[in-house]
């Protein structure tokens, strides 16, 4: 790593907008690798990894999980021409769409559910006061 080019874990937190715990999490679950140590024990990171971390959170906003994000962000560091990566990516958006429209097709079922009761309570009520 180019001593011009590496940082601390405050730096990078300022830079990417995360926690520590966030870096810390991300090492752990193998989202990032680790910093690299110096003989204090101090962590330093690269621009690469600021990257990496500018990369997580533009595909966390599309909706992809940490597994999913897993699957696909080593792949922005390794093919240049991104295809692979954004083929990946359309796939996971498209099941993450499908799984969408199911979800939305259940909601409106249970929307109905409701209506249909609060409409038999209505009249419920409503012959009982005409009494």
């Amino acid at each position: 790593m180019n001593i011009n080019t590496r940082m601390r874990i405050g730096e990078l937190t300022k830079r990417a907008g995360v926690t520590p715990r966030t870096i810390r999490y991300y090492e752990s679950i193998g989202l990032m690798p680790p910093g690299e140590r110096e003989g204090t024990g101090q962590h330093y990171y690269s621009e690469e990894t600021l990257e990496r971390l500018r990369k997580i959170d533009q595909l966390k906003k599309l909706g992809l999980s940490l597994e999913e994000i897993r699957g696909v962000v080593d792949l922005y560091f390794i093919d240049p021409s991104g295809v692979q990566t954004k083929q990946k990516v359309l796939t996971i958006l498209r099941q993450h769409l499908t799984e969408t429209d199911q979800k939305m097709n259940e909601l409106q079922q249970f929307r109905n559910e409701l209506q249909t009761q609060i409409e038999y309570f209505e009249r419920w009520f409503s012959e009982r006061e005409g009494n």
